[in-house]
């Protein structure tokens, strides 16, 4: 049983690994660094390297016997993943990791495991575990029990209470060179001028880039430009250029790539203190407003708001232009 991994996956990995071979493993572990550079994929190699009954000598999972099986089926009785549910309608998933899956995930951790080894849970998102669930999960990190092992996977981890953090071992990904994640881009099969591009727009982040590359995300960063500019120029309006933006799943990710661009325009040194501040205050206006989406709030109304105010500094700019 075979897992490729990223570089800096790999790193991780063995770095982990020799821990469990060492016996310096500890009962908690926190996965953390930016989003998509594989933190759960990882963790997850590792618990089936624990659960496995066959492990090479290296710690690898065999892909064979029966743990690994059961782990490839999704039953294996001493593996856990804790993650969003459905809520109580069963109409959508939750958006926080509530009390009840940690008391459960507790009561499980508390029994022997069923083929004599590990028992391993795995939190992910952990740092959407709400107030109560910390409360719940805090004890279960006090009283840690041998052979038991409960790992966090966050991106945020600082969102996670000081009291769990400091309970848990950190294994920190970072973001890996340039030359690193562009070779490892282009072996995945991107174009050069592609990947150079879509690399740039996730400002060095190689899982970002490579999603994009790999779906509509580059394309979506295009048009999402191509709107703010015409709009800019007063050949579209704010309420049109909304309605597109939040007809489908996509909306978060077109108010990322349209506060990235206004970022990268700041920061470009093209332009002068004033626009630059204008265009940090509306950067962060839309990261506020991309949070919004996960309200109750009309995403449109929102969003036609947030385009308003870029239509309304870019008059203006053009306005302070035109008297100089």
């Amino acid at each position: 049983m075979s897992a490729v991994f990223a570089p800096w996956q790999q790193r991780i990995y063995d770095q982990a690994k020799a821990s469990i071979g060492a016996g310096r493993l500890g009962h908690g572990l926190l996965f953390c660094g930016p989003a998509q550079l594989g933190k759960r994929a990882v963790a997850e190699r590792l618990a089936h390297g624990l659960l496995c009954r066959e492990r090479s000598a290296q710690g690898d999972p065999c892909g064979r016997c029966r743990s690994c099986l059961l782990l490839a089926a999704g039953t294996h009785p001493d593996y856990q993943l804790v993650s969003f549910v459905p809520n109580k309608e069963g109409t959508r998933l939750r958006t926080e990791i509530v009390i009840e899956q940690i008391r459960n995930l507790s009561e499980r951790l508390a029994l022997t495991p069923q083929y004599g080894g590990a028992q391993i849970a795995i939190i992910d998102p952990a740092d959407s575990i709400n107030t109560a669930a910390c409360n719940a999960l805090l004890k279960t990190l006090e009283e840690p029990v041998p052979g038991r092992y409960l790992w966090l996977v966050s991106s945020h981890p600082a969102r996670l209470p000081a009291t769990i953090r400091s309970r848990c071992q950190r294994l920190e990904f970072r973001l890996p060179q340039p030359e690193e994640a562009l070779a490892w881009l282009q072996a995945q099969g991107h174009g050069d001028a592609a990947t150079r591009e879509a690399f740039d727009a996730a400002r060095g982040h190689p899982g970002l880039a490579h999603e994009w590359l790999s779906g509509d995300g580059l394309k979506l960063r295009r048009e999402v430009a191509a709107d703010l500019s015409k709009l800019a120029r007063g050949e579209t309006s704010a309420p049109e250029v909304a309605q597109r933006w939040t007809g489908d799943e996509h909306a978060a990710l077109r108010l990322r790539h349209a506060s990235d661009i206004a970022l990268a325009e700041a920061a470009s040194g093209l332009t002068d203190p004033a626009r630059a501040r204008s265009l940090a205050t509306w950067f962060d206006r839309a990261n506020r407003t991309r949070d919004l989406l996960r309200t109750t709030v009309r995403a449109d109304l929102a969003v036609v708001e947030l385009l308003m105010a870029w239509r309304a500094d870019e008059s203006r700019r053009a306005g302070s232009g035109s008297r100089a």
